[in-house]
Protein backbone atom coordinates (compact mmCIF):
# COMPACT_ATOMS: atom_id res chain seq x y z
CA UNK A 1 0.00 0.00 0.00
CA UNK A 2 1.41 3.38 -0.85
CA UNK A 3 1.12 5.85 1.68
CA UNK A 4 2.74 8.92 -0.02
CA UNK A 5 0.87 12.02 -0.12
CA UNK A 6 0.41 13.88 -3.63
CA UNK A 7 1.55 17.37 -3.18
CA UNK A 8 0.54 19.37 -5.79
CA UNK A 9 1.40 23.13 -5.79
CA UNK A 10 -1.17 24.51 -4.05
CA UNK A 11 -0.94 21.98 -0.85
CA UNK A 12 2.20 23.00 -1.36
CA UNK A 13 1.56 26.75 -0.83
CA UNK A 14 -0.79 25.68 1.82
CA UNK A 15 1.81 24.15 4.18
CA UNK A 16 4.57 26.88 3.78
CA UNK A 17 1.43 29.62 4.80
CA UNK A 18 0.44 27.85 7.39
CA UNK A 19 4.66 27.17 8.76
CA UNK A 20 4.71 31.15 8.09
CA UNK A 21 1.80 31.98 9.93
CA UNK A 22 2.37 29.46 13.02
CA UNK A 23 6.60 31.13 13.26
CA UNK A 24 8.31 28.20 12.37
CA UNK A 25 9.57 29.79 9.30
CA UNK A 26 10.19 32.53 7.65
CA UNK A 27 9.38 34.34 4.53
CA UNK A 28 13.12 35.16 3.80
CA UNK A 29 14.31 31.59 4.29
CA UNK A 30 14.70 29.06 1.11
CA UNK A 31 12.03 26.95 0.22
CA UNK A 32 14.52 24.30 1.06
CA UNK A 33 13.57 24.69 5.08
CA UNK A 34 10.38 23.06 3.99
CA UNK A 35 12.18 19.61 4.07
CA UNK A 36 12.04 19.57 7.84
CA UNK A 37 8.59 19.79 7.91
CA UNK A 38 7.92 17.16 5.00
CA UNK A 39 7.78 13.19 5.38
CA UNK A 40 11.21 12.08 4.42
CA UNK A 41 9.22 9.33 2.04
CA UNK A 42 7.44 12.64 0.69
CA UNK A 43 10.52 15.09 -0.31
CA UNK A 44 10.77 13.95 -3.61
CA UNK A 45 7.06 13.88 -4.83
CA UNK A 46 7.29 17.07 -3.31
CA UNK A 47 10.71 18.61 -5.07
CA UNK A 48 9.36 17.24 -8.27
CA UNK A 49 6.26 19.57 -8.39
CA UNK A 50 8.23 22.31 -7.10
CA UNK A 51 10.08 22.20 -10.38
CA UNK A 52 6.92 21.48 -12.31
CA UNK A 53 5.92 24.17 -10.94
CA UNK A 54 9.27 26.24 -11.63
CA UNK A 55 10.33 26.87 -8.63
CA UNK A 56 14.00 26.31 -7.04
CA UNK A 57 14.75 24.80 -3.28
CA UNK A 58 16.71 28.29 -3.42
CA UNK A 59 13.90 30.38 -4.32
CA UNK A 60 12.54 32.40 -0.82
CA UNK A 61 9.15 30.66 0.69
CA UNK A 62 7.61 34.79 0.08
CA UNK A 63 7.99 33.26 -3.81
CA UNK A 64 5.52 30.49 -2.99
CA UNK A 65 3.29 32.97 -1.04
CA UNK A 66 3.17 35.88 -3.83
CA UNK A 67 -0.67 35.62 -3.77
CA UNK A 68 -0.85 36.62 0.23
CA UNK A 69 -3.39 38.96 0.71
CA UNK A 70 -2.70 41.77 3.58
CA UNK A 71 -5.24 43.59 5.71
CA UNK A 72 -5.58 47.21 6.87
CA UNK A 73 -4.23 47.38 10.41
Amino acid sequence: MDTAVRYDIGVIKEEARQLVNKGLIDRQQPIYSLCRYIPHRDWLLFEIELEKNEFLLRDRIIDLLSSETWEDD
